[in-house]
């Protein structure tokens, strides 16, 4: 049985190597694969063969270090499955952004057992910076332990949201919450990568994020850097999120006490 530590490195060794295959190809975005190649798997939701490679990549070296494990992820396994060790891998989180050049967009793995998260890991593909964290021993961000903001007032807090592009039938039920949340705070950002997003939350940088709906390859990862970073996330409900398809509120305590009740059907 793998350790949680020699699953995280199994992690990070894949996201780096996938990490530089993805630069590698983004030189060749807009010049050998134009928009006549991109894939669309739904409205607003794009796919390359860059996004392909990387999950073969990834799942070749996941497999290989811990034979008889399963992987998920949104482009060649999407069915959950959750007994035993089942990684859930974005090979591309922000694949939009990819494509057009805005340098955001990660590599996001997460290791789970039996359903719980062990290990997790994203990768910042520009930036070129590993996330890490281990159930019970903290997160980081290379040498630096990470800490949720300390920020607990709504007014002073800035927010990251994802807007439900998607689902273009909860646009009516976001906009509502937007209203509500935009004129109590110090700021809303929607970059176009969750993974980031939540990674944002953990480091402190963002003191608080939510989205109608992720998947769990877009936020299993995140979900265990945040928690294992003193933040708190749940859906709306106030139920704490696994591997699953969810919606996902986060934060620091306060924060994300604040923004439950900002969200909820009774505000």
């Amino acid at each position: 049985m793998n350790s949680s530590l020699d699953l995280l490195h199994l992690a990070a060794a894949a996201a780096e190597q996938a990490g530089t295959y993805i630069r590698s190809e983004s030189r060749q975005v807009g010049r050998s694969e134009g928009p006549a190649e991109w894939i669309s798997k739904g409205h607003h939701d794009w796919a390359t063969k860059v996004d392909q490679n990387a999950e073969r990549l990834i799942g070749g070296m996941l497999m290989a270090g811990a034979p008889g494990s399963r992987v998920i992820g949104e482009e060649a396994s999407p069915e959950l499955v959750k007994s035993g060790l089942v990684w859930i891998v974005d090979p591309l989180d922000g694949t939009t952004n990819f494509l057009h050049g805005y340098p955001q967009y990660a590599v996001s793995i997460a290791a789970a057992v039996d359903g719980v998260l062990e290990a997790a890991v994203i990768h910042d593909v520009t930036r070129e910076c590993l996330y890490g964290a281990v159930r019970g021993k903290g997160a980081w961000l290379g040498d630096t332990r990470l800490a949720v903001s300390e920020i607990h007032e709504p007014a002073r807090a800035l927010l990251g949201t994802g807007y439900p592009f998607k689902q273009l039938e909860e646009l009516e039920r976001y906009l509502a919450q937007f209203r509500r949340i935009l004129p109590a705070t110090s700021g809303v950002r929607r970059a176009g990568s969750a993974a980031l997003d939540l990674a944002d939350v953990a480091a402190g940088r963002l003191d608080g994020f939510w989205e109608l709906m992720l998947a769990p390859w877009d936020m299993s990862a995140g979900v265990l850097l945040i928690r294992e970073a003193g933040g708190v996330v749940t859906d709306l409900d106030g139920r704490d999120v696994g591997v699953e398809h969810s919606a996902v509120v986060a934060g620091n305590r306060e924060i994300h006490r604040w923004l439950l009740e900002m969200l909820g059907p009774n505000a």
